[in-house]
């Protein structure tokens, strides 16, 4: 890819056609990746090593660890920020490589409909996370976690293990709740002007 191309894909990213969604570009790159990037390791970036089960078995400790965290939080939210730019990123690409100018987007009813469904793809794999996040982590972390250690001990089949700072994981998880519930209001209102636009409400 030339680095015309180039040039244009990174504009188109950074600046999208709408007021909302350069509000959002704003938002999410800056404000939802700083919180999970600097925030979320200072909360979950040694959880694995602070998890107490039974201090005289390290294998305990691991094998809970793994049932409590099936993924960790972070990586979670990782993939859903890639994910979620993966239908914005390919639009942007797409008009970069046919050389369609920002002010081009909105007037052309193809271009428009097709930037619209790019922003509806985010609203539903940003609905699909939050119901993913709500399945694997709920909305409070308890202090206390119950584990099922019938597979390697033949005694006893709970444990009890210690979750450290859970309150402050709680903290984080609503944060991260509220992230995601405000993009989606973002979409939503990116499309909102686009029709606004198209119908001449707007200029």
């Amino acid at each position: 890819m030339s680095p015309n191309y180039m040039r244009s894909f990174s504009e188109g990213c950074l600046r999208p056609p709408t007021v909302i969604g350069q509000f959002h570009t704003l938002f999410f790159g800056s404000v939802r990746m700083f919180f999970l990037g600097v925030l979320g390791f200072a909360v979950y970036g040694n959880e694995a090593l602070h998890f107490s089960c039974d201090p005289e078995k390290r294998e305990v400790n691991l094998f809970c660890y793994n049932q409590f965290r099936p993924i960790t939080p972070q990586v979670f939210w990782a993939l859903q920020l890639v994910i979620v730019l993966v239908p914005g990123a390919f639009f942007h690409l797409y008009a970069a490589c046919k050389s369609i100018k920002q002010e081009d987007i909105l007037q052309k009813s193809f271009y428009t409909g097709f930037y619209i469904f790019s922003v509806f793809l985010r609203i539903v794999l940003e609905a699909v996370a939050f119901w993913l996040q709500i399945q694997l982590f709920g909305f409070k972390v308890n202090a206390i976690y119950m584990c099922d250690v019938g597979a390697l001990e033949k005694n006893f089949n709970i444990t009890r293990c210690m979750v450290p700072e859970h309150f402050e994981k709680t903290i984080f998880l609503i944060a991260m709740y509220t992230f995601t519930v405000i993009t989606v209001v973002l979409c939503v209102a990116e499309i909102f002007e686009i029709s606004c636009r198209r119908l001449g409400f707007l200029k």
